[in-house]
């Protein structure tokens, strides 16, 4: 069934406050990290500068998209998977939480306005009230664009792909996440309302790494060119680019 989407607001600032926030957590051994205490299952109500929900992005529509967003990256996965003969294994759990701690990754303690795949416990987490300011301020299209980043991550684990350098294994998420979301598009399980693509093609622009950063240091993620490139090279030309196998 196709996922409905909705218009909603240009607010680039944010955009890139929430792209610049995305973690990336990879922790070598699996099953040894799990959730600290339960995680929350709302979202609280007031957007990220305390303004009143306008009545069309509510909590309940946010938790709907990120379900409808890990079904849909399951789904995409899991035939890419079979079309290759290869078994496939969804991410074990999609975790909100809202305190700092509250959810830790191999003994390591996920912050606040973040979101990351964790390889120890097989799990993806989030700042759910980070991320449905995100989605208030953004669009549903960036609760897509996160799943379907942190999701590479586990693919890029199943797959026993590591990369030298964070840079390489970044750029290839974000490729990635192009050729899930634009995969989906093509297929008409997605409709991406008009602007939703230029939105997040400039949050990408506005997050690459900072001039004269190497390319080589710990946690680089690329340059906006690079990670605009990688996004864009996935979304329209499938898992080709992006150097999957």
């Amino acid at each position: 069934m196709p996922v409905q989407r909705r218009p909603h607001p240009a607010l680039l600032a944010f955009v890139a406050a929430a792209l610049v926030a995305l973690g990336c957590v990879s922790v070598p051994e699996e099953d040894t990290g799990a959730p600290a205490r339960p995680a929350p299952t709302t979202a609280r109500t007031t957007g990220p500068a305390g303004e009143d929900p306008d009545g069309t992005d509510t909590p309940e529509e946010f938790a709907a998209d990120i379900g409808d967003a890990t079904r849909v990256a399951e789904e995409y996965w899991k035939k890419q998977f079979s079309d290759s003969g290869i078994d496939f294994r969804p991410v074990k759990r999609v975790i909100p939480y809202e305190e700092e701690g509250e959810v830790e990754c191999g003994g390591q303690p996920l912050g606040l306005n973040n979101a990351a795949y964790c390889s120890a416990g097989d799990f993806i987490a989030y700042d759910v009230n980070w991320a449905f300011g995100a989605f208030r301020q953004i669009g549903d299209a960036f609760i897509f664009y996160l799943l379907g980043h942190e999701y590479a991550h586990a693919i890029q684990l199943r797959l026993r792909i590591q990369k030298e350098f964070t840079i390489e294994q970044e750029l290839q998420a974000d490729c990635m996440a192009g050729a899930y979301i634009g995969d989906t598009e093509r297929k008409g399980h997605l409709k991406l309302d008009e602007g939703d693509l230029d939105e997040l093609a400039a949050g990408l622009e506005a997050v690459g790494d900072d001039p004269g950063q190497p390319w080589f240091a710990e946690g680089a993620h690329g340059s906006a060119e690079q990670r605009t490139d990688a996004f864009d090279n996935g979304y329209r030309r499938s898992l080709d680019p992006c150097g999957v196998s």
